[in-house]
């Protein structure tokens, strides 16, 4: 292919002459390329001009307007094409062609060319080397980098900052750490690496006190420095830190980047403050995917499930194409409320933009089918990834646990394991809870000890509560104290309450007094050890003091957490709390309900108002019963979605004793499957009867 060629190529894809001589314009050669260009018109791409650039000046021109458009495969075939003509390459055409091969990770390409730039005596070259080194560091050939950045004669501050950044980005910190101190002078390249590669590595701490030693240097900090450290503000919740750099963007006059201003939304939303997040986001005049995203990702991470949604939808209509860090960000708020329906359409535009390939976008949409309740078709998607990997596995194995189908979840962990995909501590979360909620407390053990041999995981708090959940559940009520009393690490509340959950279970009203007196002195404004009591002692037969509970409950102004429902029906989600009468159809609702209370009394059904912690009388009590949000929410499914329809609902809280024995008996009288996620795991209800088998 001649130059001429391949100058006609490049017009049909950037459009005319002028173009291109304004995408050269950091070229050394552009004053040239322009005297020769502006002389003739656009057309002129066959005129005898064209012939004058048959010349290394111009081919380099060339390579580097490819190269920076986005066409690495053009600027490599300019190359070819010149080794095989009497135009000889030059150090500047190394340079250039060099990012193309980066670009690609074509790391053979790149040693083909460092081959060629060691037989033309360019190697000395620092543009040169450097640009080699910087192939070879982003293509993941860090000791070549190394090997090349030891043997230079001399390094500038480019090759010190290649080689850093190198070190870096691979997550090698004790040789990045290294080099940086062993620079002769760092400027502000230096110092954004090395903080950059603190808050990549999960290490906030050390790239916030990386960031004070470079205000301290008086070092000038740039919008990329920005980006870098806020993520770490975001890592550990600083939100006055946050504040902090914000005052200092402003003061540097990068407020107004969209890179900038996209990272200080996203910094917002994972402190918490998901005000200060939209304020951002609104004040923005432009906007761009990061920032889109990060907004999405900041209502689902702070349970704005909705608004999530709807903040997708608004980027879609902007003309904005999701990644996959978009999908990624969006399917945990259709997970978390349930919206199987729309979930299914992100499904198709994952489809759409051709993503369903990439595992993390896969992981999440495995994770949304299983916590929407369909973990058949999570099954199905799990099985057409092609390539899995811990994610994607973690996710099908939490999915099974969820559902209650503990061997599942066995089964498909020693899957993995032939696979030769290696489990994580998330994957033992799973394992875990999986055999708690099946009651399989050998193999539970068994894989608990297995963390630390062979697999050297070191079990967290998160492990523990499953331990004790796994053994309480199982009547092993002693045992579970034992296990927590001899913990290597502070136990955390989260234990003794499961503790307690046990207690209420096996009806053991001693310890259950024990360890909720502990928790009243950790959490003494956590209103669920005082309901678990107060149902122990109801179970108990113990009245007195279940007025007792009651009455420390109001006296201390212990607030509960209200029951909420959420279901889909026709790809809107409607959601529902106790007592509820603010939807439109409220009166059809209740009538529904009336309704459903006659049928299923004929049936045998009677309200338990045992564990109604509410000071009412027993006819009080039930009414109260029959209008958890639950009920309602299904009550709501009945009307609005034809005969046969599985109804799908998600609780924030645990599902009490009554609602679940009342809808067993609603699947029984309507000839419907039900499917209620709560705060626990998944309960399948069908012909009268509940998946978890009374286990949970």
């Amino acid at each position: 292919m001649n130059t001429i060629t391949h100058f006609s190529r490049f017009y049909h894809k950037m459009g005319s002459i002028t173009h291109l001589a304004t995408f050269c314009r950091e070229s050394r050669f552009r004053e040239k390329l322009f005297i020769l260009l502006s002389t003739h018109n656009c057309c002129a791409c066959s005129s005898a001009c064209l012939q004058h650039l048959h010349t290394c000046i111009a081919k380099n021109t060339l390579s580097e307007a490819y190269q920076r458009q986005g066409y690495p495969h053009e600027a490599l075939a300019l190359l070819h094409e010149m080794q095989q003509t009497d135009v000889q390459p030059d150090h500047f055409t190394f340079a250039t062609v060099l990012p193309a091969c980066t670009k690609m990770g074509a790391v053979k390409e790149g040693m083909n060319i460092h081959q060629s730039i060691i037989e033309g005596g360019f190697l000395s070259d620092a543009v040169v080397a450097n640009a080699l080194m910087d192939m070879y560091t982003k293509c993941g050939s860090i000791a070549k980098a190394r090997e090349l950045f030891n043997k230079m004669p001399q390094k500038n501050m480019v090759s010190w900052n290649t080689i850093l950044a190198g070190y870096a980005q691979s997550g090698d910190l004790d040789e990045a750490t290294r080099v940086f101190k062993e620079m002769p002078r760092r400027d502000t390249v230096s110092w954004t690496s090395m903080i950059a590669a603190y808050a990549h590595n999960g290490l906030a701490e050390n790239a916030l006190n990386t960031f004070k030693q470079m205000q301290l240097a008086g070092v000038k900090t740039d919008s990329t420095t920005f980006v870098s450290i806020l993520p770490a503000s975001a890592k550990i919740g600083d939100f006055e830190q946050g504040m902090n750099i914000h005052q200092r963007i402003i003061e540097s006059g990068f407020s107004s980047e969209v890179v900038v201003a996209s990272a200080l939304i996203d910094m917002y939303a994972k402190c918490g403050s998901i005000r200060r997040a939209r304020e951002m986001f609104e004040k923005m005049p432009q906007r761009n995917l990061f920032s889109w995203t990060a907004m999405i990702a900041g209502y689902a991470q702070n349970g704005i499930f909705e608004e999530a949604l709807e903040t997708f939808i608004q980027m879609k209509m902007a003309g904005l194409k999701p990644d996959s860090t978009t999908f990624s960000s969006v399917l945990p708020a259709c997970a978390k409320m349930g919206a199987l329906k729309q979930g299914m359409d992100i499904h198709r535009n994952i489809i759409q933009s051709g993503l369903l390939s990439d595992v993390l976008v896969a992981s999440a949409l495995v994770d949304m089918y299983a916590k929407c309740g369909s973990i058949h078709k999570a099954r199905h998607l799990f099985n057409e990834v092609s390539k899995q990997d811990t994610v994607l596995w973690n996710a099908m194995i939490s999915g099974y646990a969820m559902h209650g189908y503990g061997k599942d979840a066995l089964k498909l962990f020693e899957l993995m394991k032939q696979a030769g995909i290696y489990p994580d501590h998330v994957t033992f979360v799973g394992i875990l809870f999986a055999t708690s909620h099946a009651g399989l407390v050998d193999k539970g053990c068994k894989y608990f000890n297995d963390m630390s041999d062979p697999y050297c995981i070191m079990p967290t708090m998160d492990h523990y509560v499953c331990m004790v959940d796994l053994i309480g559940r199982a009547g092993y009520l002693e045992k579970a104290f034992n296990f927590i009393i001899k913990m290597p690490i502070q136990p955390a509340v989260i234990l003794w309450m499961c503790l307690l959950g046990a207690c209420k279970l096996h009806k053991d009203i001693r310890l259950g007094l024990f360890t909720a007196t502990l928790v009243f002195e950790l959490d003494p404004k956590n209103a669920a050890p005082y309901v678990l009591l107060s149902d122990i002692y109801a179970k108990g037969d113990r009245w007195d003091d279940v007025q007792k509970i009651r009455k420390l409950i109001k006296d201390k102004d212990i607030k509960k957490i209200p029951g909420c429902s959420w279901i889909e029906v026709h790809k809107s989600v409607h959601a529902f709390c106790a007592g509820d009468r603010s939807h439109p159809q409220t009166r059809e609702i209740y009538a529904e309900l009336e309704k459903l209370s006659l049928a299923m009394k004929a049936g045998g059904y009677f309200p338990d108002s045992r564990h109604v912690l509410n000071d009412v009388e027993e006819e009080e009590g039930e009414m109260f019963l029959c209008h958890h949000s639950e009920k309602l929410a299904i009550a709501f499914g009945l009307l609005n979605t034809s005969p046969g329809t599985t109804i799908r609902v998600v609780k924030n809280l645990r599902v009490c004793i009554d609602c679940h024995t009342a809808t067993k008996f609603i699947s029984k009288v309507v000839a419907r499957e039900i499917i209620v996620r709560d705060a626990n795991r998944f309960h399948h209800f069908t012909h009268g009867q509940c998946s978890c088998g009374d286990y949970w």
